[in-house]
């Protein structure tokens, strides 16, 4: 499951109207607009994970290899930020972010459920571009 559907709770915890399910991150309640600073590009260090909210929407970020990707901040097992329980989310080798709630790793390419309570499942990526020295969401403004 990639989003909430009618009655679930979404990543901002309100529940939804009871209205047919959404998709993609975007019709979430509280999305960020195309355009919108998430933070400075120099506070997502390479091979690290960044928990952010603009606006109070739950982001994480991870820069690997250069490249910058983000995800919705909320595990589809049980819609908890992956995050929860501090610690790190990144695996040492780099692959997988892992829930720290109930361990689903999930691939940092493709947002992939690949291990445990992630399998079947699929992180909702989000669209993000480095312009200068901030990272904002990706799109037309």
């Amino acid at each position: 499951m990639n989003s909430p559907t009618a009655g679930q709770a979404g990543p901002a915890g309100g529940r939804e109207d009871p209205e047919p399910a959404r998709s993609g991150w975007a019709s979430w309640p509280g999305a960020p607009a195309a355009g919108t600073r998430i933070c400075a590009g120099a506070d997502l260090v390479e091979g690290a994970t960044l928990g952010v909210a603009p606006g109070g929407f739950p982001l994480l970020l991870v820069r690997q290899q250069g490249r910058v990707r983000a995800y919705v901040n909320a595990c589809p097992h049980q819609y908890l930020p992956l995050d929860y329980r501090g610690g790190r989310v990144l695996s040492a080798d780099g692959t997988l972010l892992r829930c720290t709630s109930h361990g689903a790793g999930f691939s940092v390419d493709t947002g992939e459920g690949v291990e445990g309570h992630g399998i079947g499942s699929c992180l909702e990526p989000v669209p993000v571009e480095e312009v200068g020295s901030e990272i904002r969401i990706a799109g037309r403004r």
